[in-house]
Protein backbone atom coordinates (compact mmCIF):
# COMPACT_ATOMS: atom_id res chain seq x y z
CA UNK A 1 0.00 0.00 0.00
CA UNK A 2 1.21 3.42 -0.94
CA UNK A 3 1.84 6.42 1.51
CA UNK A 4 -0.52 9.37 1.47
CA UNK A 5 0.86 12.63 2.36
CA UNK A 6 -1.36 15.59 3.43
CA UNK A 7 -1.65 19.08 4.38
CA UNK A 8 -4.35 21.30 5.89
CA UNK A 9 -4.38 25.24 5.76
CA UNK A 10 -6.99 28.11 5.66
CA UNK A 11 -7.77 30.13 2.83
CA UNK A 12 -9.42 33.51 2.33
CA UNK A 13 -12.44 31.22 1.51
CA UNK A 14 -12.14 28.58 4.05
CA UNK A 15 -10.12 25.26 4.92
CA UNK A 16 -8.93 22.81 2.12
CA UNK A 17 -7.02 20.08 2.51
CA UNK A 18 -4.36 18.61 0.36
CA UNK A 19 -3.11 15.23 -0.09
CA UNK A 20 -0.62 13.80 -2.40
CA UNK A 21 1.33 10.60 -3.53
CA UNK A 22 5.08 9.97 -4.54
CA UNK A 23 3.51 10.42 -7.81
CA UNK A 24 1.51 13.90 -7.32
CA UNK A 25 -1.68 15.00 -5.67
CA UNK A 26 -4.32 12.71 -4.98
CA UNK A 27 -6.83 14.98 -3.30
CA UNK A 28 -7.73 18.71 -2.86
CA UNK A 29 -11.06 19.86 -0.94
CA UNK A 30 -13.08 22.48 -1.65
CA UNK A 31 -12.78 25.36 0.88
CA UNK A 32 -15.21 24.76 4.10
CA UNK A 33 -15.76 26.52 7.34
CA UNK A 34 -13.65 24.47 9.39
CA UNK A 35 -10.39 22.58 9.85
CA UNK A 36 -12.73 19.33 11.31
CA UNK A 37 -14.65 19.61 8.21
CA UNK A 38 -11.35 20.08 6.06
CA UNK A 39 -9.72 16.88 8.07
CA UNK A 40 -13.34 14.91 7.79
CA UNK A 41 -13.53 15.33 4.05
CA UNK A 42 -9.60 14.21 3.39
CA UNK A 43 -10.12 11.00 5.89
CA UNK A 44 -13.37 10.07 4.80
CA UNK A 45 -12.01 9.43 0.95
CA UNK A 46 -8.31 8.32 1.81
CA UNK A 47 -8.16 6.70 5.58
CA UNK A 48 -5.21 7.32 7.42
CA UNK A 49 -2.39 10.20 5.56
CA UNK A 50 0.97 11.25 6.94
CA UNK A 51 0.61 15.09 7.46
CA UNK A 52 3.72 16.55 6.19
CA UNK A 53 3.27 20.04 5.45
CA UNK A 54 6.78 21.26 4.03
CA UNK A 55 5.85 18.86 1.17
CA UNK A 56 2.80 21.39 -0.05
CA UNK A 57 4.24 24.59 0.65
CA UNK A 58 4.58 25.94 -2.67
CA UNK A 59 0.97 24.88 -3.37
CA UNK A 60 -0.07 25.96 -0.27
CA UNK A 61 0.92 29.73 -1.28
CA UNK A 62 -0.25 29.39 -4.67
CA UNK A 63 -3.62 28.37 -3.46
CA UNK A 64 -3.86 31.18 -0.94
CA UNK A 65 -2.90 33.39 -3.65
CA UNK A 66 -5.13 32.31 -6.12
CA UNK A 67 -8.29 32.09 -3.29
CA UNK A 68 -7.37 35.58 -2.70
CA UNK A 69 -7.83 36.59 -6.88
CA UNK A 70 -4.63 36.24 -7.81
CA UNK A 71 -4.20 34.80 -11.21
CA UNK A 72 -2.73 31.52 -10.28
CA UNK A 73 -2.34 29.13 -12.82
CA UNK A 74 -1.59 24.92 -11.51
CA UNK A 75 -0.99 23.18 -15.31
CA UNK A 76 2.61 22.39 -13.88
CA UNK A 77 1.41 20.45 -10.27
CA UNK A 78 1.52 16.49 -11.50
CA UNK A 79 -1.66 14.49 -10.40
CA UNK A 80 -1.74 11.30 -9.68
CA UNK A 81 -3.65 9.48 -12.42
CA UNK A 82 -2.22 6.02 -11.58
CA UNK A 83 -6.16 4.46 -10.75
CA UNK A 84 -8.04 6.07 -13.64
CA UNK A 85 -8.94 4.96 -17.03
CA UNK A 86 -7.32 6.23 -20.67
CA UNK A 87 -10.82 8.31 -20.94
CA UNK A 88 -10.13 9.67 -17.51
CA UNK A 89 -6.85 10.85 -18.08
CA UNK A 90 -7.51 12.75 -21.77
CA UNK A 91 -10.32 14.56 -19.92
CA UNK A 92 -8.35 15.62 -17.14
CA UNK A 93 -5.87 16.72 -19.26
CA UNK A 94 -8.44 18.56 -21.17
CA UNK A 95 -9.99 20.39 -18.50
CA UNK A 96 -6.35 21.35 -16.99
CA UNK A 97 -5.86 23.05 -20.58
CA UNK A 98 -8.69 25.70 -20.26
CA UNK A 99 -7.62 28.60 -19.71
CA UNK A 100 -7.52 30.41 -16.78
CA UNK A 101 -10.71 32.75 -16.75
CA UNK A 102 -12.34 31.10 -19.35
CA UNK A 103 -14.86 28.39 -19.64
CA UNK A 104 -15.93 25.26 -21.71
CA UNK A 105 -18.67 22.78 -22.29
CA UNK A 106 -18.68 19.01 -21.45
CA UNK A 107 -18.90 18.34 -24.95
CA UNK A 108 -15.83 20.09 -25.63
CA UNK A 109 -14.41 18.39 -23.27
CA UNK A 110 -15.69 15.10 -24.29
CA UNK A 111 -14.33 16.03 -27.63
CA UNK A 112 -10.86 16.71 -26.52
CA UNK A 113 -10.71 13.72 -24.67
CA UNK A 114 -11.56 11.89 -27.85
CA UNK A 115 -14.82 10.57 -27.94
CA UNK A 116 -17.58 13.38 -28.95
CA UNK A 117 -20.39 11.92 -28.07
CA UNK A 118 -19.49 10.91 -24.64
CA UNK A 119 -20.19 14.38 -23.05
CA UNK A 120 -22.11 12.76 -19.86
CA UNK A 121 -19.44 10.52 -19.36
CA UNK A 122 -17.05 13.42 -19.09
CA UNK A 123 -19.87 15.08 -16.58
CA UNK A 124 -19.05 12.08 -14.66
CA UNK A 125 -15.44 12.37 -14.60
CA UNK A 126 -15.57 16.19 -14.00
CA UNK A 127 -18.23 15.20 -10.79
CA UNK A 128 -15.66 12.59 -9.81
CA UNK A 129 -12.23 15.20 -9.89
CA UNK A 130 -10.28 14.52 -6.78
CA UNK A 131 -8.19 17.58 -7.52
CA UNK A 132 -10.43 20.55 -7.91
CA UNK A 133 -8.94 23.90 -8.62
CA UNK A 134 -5.59 22.05 -9.72
CA UNK A 135 -8.13 20.57 -12.64
CA UNK A 136 -10.32 23.26 -12.56
CA UNK A 137 -13.37 21.61 -12.99
CA UNK A 138 -15.45 24.78 -11.95
CA UNK A 139 -14.86 26.15 -15.62
CA UNK A 140 -16.73 23.16 -17.22
CA UNK A 141 -20.52 24.36 -18.13
CA UNK A 142 -23.34 22.69 -19.61
CA UNK A 143 -23.91 23.54 -23.23
CA UNK A 144 -26.41 26.63 -22.65
CA UNK A 145 -24.01 27.92 -20.49
CA UNK A 146 -25.21 27.14 -17.57
CA UNK A 147 -23.56 26.36 -14.03
CA UNK A 148 -23.54 22.45 -13.29
CA UNK A 149 -22.74 19.98 -10.55
CA UNK A 150 -20.17 20.90 -8.28
CA UNK A 151 -18.72 19.65 -4.91
CA UNK A 152 -21.36 17.36 -4.33
CA UNK A 153 -23.91 17.69 -7.21
CA UNK A 154 -25.26 20.65 -7.19
CA UNK A 155 -24.61 21.88 -3.73
CA UNK A 156 -22.11 24.48 -4.20
CA UNK A 157 -22.66 26.26 -7.54
CA UNK A 158 -22.41 29.09 -5.40
CA UNK A 159 -18.65 28.38 -5.16
CA UNK A 160 -18.36 27.62 -8.84
CA UNK A 161 -20.05 30.88 -9.44
CA UNK A 162 -17.68 33.04 -7.07
CA UNK A 163 -14.44 30.81 -8.43
CA UNK A 164 -15.62 31.46 -12.17
CA UNK A 165 -16.42 35.31 -10.95
CA UNK A 166 -13.09 35.14 -9.28
CA UNK A 167 -11.43 34.79 -12.08
CA UNK A 168 -12.88 36.73 -14.10
CA UNK A 169 -11.66 39.97 -11.88
CA UNK A 170 -15.52 40.23 -10.75
CA UNK A 171 -16.65 40.29 -14.15
CA UNK A 172 -19.03 37.78 -14.87
CA UNK A 173 -18.26 35.50 -17.35
CA UNK A 174 -21.48 33.63 -17.64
Amino acid sequence: MRTLFSHRFETALGWVGLAASDRGIVMTTLPVDTREECEWALSARLGGTVDEPRRFRDLETRLVSYFEGEDERFDDVEIDVEYRSEFQRRALAACRRIPYSETRTYRWLAEQAGEPIAFRAAGQVMARNSAPIIVPCHRVVGSDGSLRGFGSGDTRLDLKRHLLDLEAGGRRLL
